[in-house]
């Protein structure tokens, strides 16, 4: 099938509108994905680094075939963070500054969701990533990350609680797990949430950002820069990687992130995923397994914000992984989900990851473990894109920081 741009027409989508794609492949104000094959990223690299294999950068251009429209449902939110999709078809959307609420699939806004926990509402903290129960249907049961005050610092805790049945409150909240220790700060919490099939939580955390603390990352003694697998209650679950070696945290799954703020499971094969943010360059897409370390702050495609060499500035060491992908200048990728639906069948099982400084979602095509094409969505949009979400009717929904929801599926 011969491929054609899908653009989204104008320079913003208004809200309320119809605002559908087009297959104009000549339109002069497109962006992105103008030339099939090429890759979307032509910029100067900052870092500069080269691949360690073929395809770990800039994978050729890819285009949706299907129409599609992308359209705002709601420009109402304020500083939307986290989202899940419900069993109904609405969302549950969690808001920086401590709120919570549900939003229908058009674009009507609940009242605030009583019963969330004061958080620490400063820089990158506030009230984070959200996900359900599996057996929500049943249990009502909502987990949610947020920053919280703990002495002089803070931290990245985790909470549940059943959503009341008229979804006005969350009843019997508790803290199950926090990410220690706590410092005073406010960047780089992570605060991703995912279930696996077994009905364990998937908790991503983050190094807190400055440069005497990254040491965490490699640290099997704390919380910080990992993937931690936990129960429903907060404690380890069973056949750690790291249980029973002296001193290890038994919840630890993996090491050496930076600051994860994506993470799901692969539809078909179960394989778990994340994407990271990188310094300056070198965002990084890592296939996580259980025990590996993915090298921050000992390897590294990036560089520091000033321009300085990070560490050794080696970008391999045995025994740490290499990332699947990397992206120079960076996504800023933050919230994703796999396509599982069908109502765009060449977009099943793959990868839509929201960007924050590109301004863009980034559509990702795997063969395996590979990229073999890269798409930009919503980029003429300029939004900050903080999260995605697949819907009960097979679209796709994303959240931006400046409160926008959009709604992202077939014509």
């Amino acid at each position: 099938m011969k491929q054609v741009a899908v653009v989204l027409a104008g320079a913003f989508l208004m809200l309320g509108s119809c605002n559908t794609g087009t297959n104009d492949a000549s339109k002069e104000e497109a962006i992105g994905n103008e030339t099939p094959g090429q890759p979307v990223e032509t910029r100067e690299q900052d870092a500069g680094y080269q691949p360690a294999f073929a395809g770990q950068f800039r994978a050729p251009g890819v285009q949706t075939t299907t129409p599609y429209e992308g359209r705002v449902i709601t420009d109402k939110l304020d500083e939307p963070w986290g989202i899940a999709a419900m069993p109904d078809g609405r969302f549950l959307i969690t808001e920086k500054g401590g709120t919570m609420r549900i939003v229908t699939q058009d674009g009507q806004v609940g009242d605030r969701i009583e019963g969330v926990p004061a958080v620490v509402d400063k820089g990158q903290g506030g009230l984070l990533g959200v996900t359900l129960d599996p057996d929500f249907s049943a249990n009502r049961m909502v987990y949610w990350a947020f920053t919280e005050q703990q002495g002089n610092g803070n931290l990245t805790a985790v909470a549940k609680g059943a959503l009341s049945a008229d979804g006005r409150r969350l009843e019997n909240v508790r803290v199950i797990y926090r990410a220690t220790p706590a410092y005073e700060g406010d960047k780089h919490y992570g605060s991703r949430l995912a279930f696996d099939k077994a009905g364990n939580l998937y908790v991503t955390t983050a190094d807190r950002f400055e440069p005497e603390r990254r040491r965490h990352a490699q640290d099997l003694t704390t919380s910080l820069g990992k993937v931690l697998r936990i129960t429903t209650d907060g404690q380890p679950a069973p056949g750690g990687p790291f249980a029973g070696q002296s001193g290890a945290r038994p919840e630890i799954y993996s090491i050496g992130h930076r600051n994860i703020q994506s993470i799901d499971f692969h539809p078909q094969t179960g394989e778990l995923w994340i994407a990271e943010m990188g310094p300056q360059g070198g965002d990084e897409l890592n296939l996580v397994e259980a025990g590996k370390n993915y090298g921050w702050p000992v390897i590294t495609y990036g560089i520091e914000y000033n321009d300085d060499k990070i560490g050794n500035a080696i970008t391999q060491k045995e025994g740490m992984e290499q990332p699947v992908y990397f992206w120079d200048p960076v996504l800023s990728p933050s919230g994703m989900t796999f396509y599982r639906g069908n109502a765009i069948p060449e977009w099943q099982n793959n990868l839509f990851i929201g960007g924050l400084n590109s301004h863009h979602i980034a559509r990702l095509v795997l063969d395996g473990r590979r990229v073999v094409g890269e798409e930009r969505l919503l980029a003429d949009q300029q939004q900050r894109f903080r999260a995605v979400t697949e819907g009960t009717d097979g679209a796709l929904y994303a959240i931006t920081d400046e409160g926008r929801l959009y709604r992202i599926g077939r014509k």
